[in-house]
């Protein structure tokens, strides 16, 4: 059951379990969830007290997994539109032809369309299939050199995936599987090795604490700077 405190104008929302345990402690989930987990003598009055007391770390955990959202607006898909691919700008150029096709020249996508008029739902469907591919491609090149550096740490992903996510640029499995959005192959390649760096830490730590934050910046000192980049460029 959900439950909720109010802490200046933020309505804080929290749910509960209680278990055999001493301590009282609270996890802000990357899905954006706040888990508290209490004994089974704690009060509802003592959990609130807690989450009060730690409501800035709180929300600025919320803060940190939303900035992972993506943010791209919607596109038309027509001639003349502009589109990224890592962190550069293409024109996209749309011919009727007798195969479908995409290219990228100079600074223009092109995509061929077989057929006798320029369906924006067909270059968007054409366009989605061939970011997925690139994405495939690419992510394995960018996350070699990555995943080698990790194993002096005994970290190893166990395989290398790509799904959208609505909410998430990267995540990963309690088995070693890292998961990455195929929309990061728009954003620029140090900010793809970002995200996989911190996806990689992830395997070692499951939760953002000292010690996780001190190993990707051992790894990606200027993580911030990435960071910031991929929430401007996807904007």
């Amino acid at each position: 059951m959900t439950q909720a405190i109010q802490y200046g104008s933020r309505k804080i929302e929290y749910s509960v379990s209680y278990s055999d345990r001493k301590t009282l402690g609270i996890t802000v989930t990357p899905e954006m969830e706040i888990l508290v987990k209490a004994a089974y003598a704690t009060s509802s009055e003592k959990i609130k007290e807690k989450l009060r007391k730690k409501a800035p770390w709180i929300l600025k955990q919320l803060s940190y997994f939303l900035s992972f959202e993506p943010k791209t607006p919607p596109r038309k898909y027509v001639s003349g539109e502009s589109h990224l691919y890592l962190g550069r700008q293409y024109r996209l150029k749309v011919t009727l032809a007798k195969r479908n096709e995409v290219k990228y020249k100079g600074r223009y996508i092109e995509v061929y369309l077989n057929g006798k008029t320029k369906s924006s739902e067909k270059v968007r469907e054409l366009m989605e299939s061939w970011y997925r591919m690139r994405a495939k491609v690419k992510f394995a090149e960018i996350a070699e050199p990555l995943i080698q550096k990790f194993k002096k740490y005994d970290i190893e992903p166990s395989n290398l995936y790509i799904r959208e996510m609505p909410t998430r640029w990267g995540s990963c499995t309690p088995k070693g599987k890292i998961i990455l959005n195929p929309e990061l192959i728009k954003a620029p390649k140090p900010c793809i090795e970002y995200v996989i760096v911190h996806e990689l830490c992830h395997l070692k730590y499951r939760d953002h604490t000292s010690k996780f934050f001190e190993l990707q910046g051992r790894e990606m000192p200027d993580w911030e700077k990435w960071k910031e980049k991929l929430e401007r460029v996807l904007a």
